[in-house]
């Protein structure tokens, strides 16, 4: 197999989903029917859910706080830290998971797409979502110190966009001009969930390169360029050669 080559002449663009977490053991509180406790995950996982009982919404978030805070990264995450202190500016990862797991690992330039689940905001207010590992009783709904209203998780739940100023991070990145060459990884994703799926057609429109390392084939697999199948924790820390 041919090595992924991170020169200087080199920008790297990573996108990681379920996979990559999976592997560390993060629980997904979902069952093979789609249920959370017998209820639809969209009931506590939409903004409708929120406003119908946000003390429920709570507590399932509480619980994946719990089960998450003393989950580690693997060795995909520690690839992809040596990966980024090696690129420096042109290095970007995005990434579907809200474990805060790469972070966790010792990555800075993250950005986190669908959210953080060791973040709150206010569902009321415009307050800056702020850090917050705190894992409420059952039947707490926080409030707002600053207007009193709402605290909500700063997830993007089903029906909301994501923020425009993470898409617009992952653009810029993509277009910028600078004389290097665009390499576009992505990693333990379905190839399912959109805008993430279309990365590849965005990148490879600029010419980019294009690498899917994946336990399975994914539904974009055939956009890439080259696919890698294997667990990222084992295919990552052998992929790239530093120069």
């Amino acid at each position: 197999m041919e090595p992924l080559v991170l020169d200087s002449r080199t920008r790297l663009l990573v996108l990681t989903g379920a996979g990559v977490s999976a592997e560390s053991g993060v629980p997904t509180f979902r069952g093979m029917n789609g249920l959370w406790e017998n209820h639809p995950v969209e009931a506590v996982a939409s903004p409708q859910g929120f406003e119908a009982n946000p003390s429920l919404v709570w507590r399932f978030y509480s619980q994946r706080r719990a089960g998450a805070a003393d989950v580690k990264p693997n060795p995909g995450h520690d690839a992809l830290v040596r990966w980024e202190q090696h690129l420096g500016d042109r290095f970007l990862l995005a990434t579907q998971n809200v474990d805060g797991l790469h972070t966790k690992a010792g990555s800075q330039r993250v950005v986190d797409m669908h959210g953080n689940l060791f973040r709150t905001k206010c569902a009321d207010c415009a307050r800056e979502p702020f850090a917050d590992t705190t894992v409420h009783p059952s039947g707490t709904v926080p409030k707002c110190d600053s207007c009193g209203g709402r605290l909500r998780p700063d997830i993007v739940w089903f029906g909301e966009m994501l923020d425009p100023k993470d898409l617009a991070r992952i653009g810029e990145f993509i277009s910028r001009q600078d004389g290097t060459r665009l390499v576009f990884l992505a990693a333990g994703t379905s190839g399912a969930v959109w805008p993430a799926a279309g990365i590849v057609d965005e990148v490879r429109s600029v010419r980019g390169d294009t690498w899917l390392v994946n336990y399975e084939s994914a539904a974009n697999t055939e956009r890439f360029h080259h696919f890698v199948q294997g667990q990222s924790g084992q295919v990552l820390p052998t992929l790239a050669k530093l120069a």
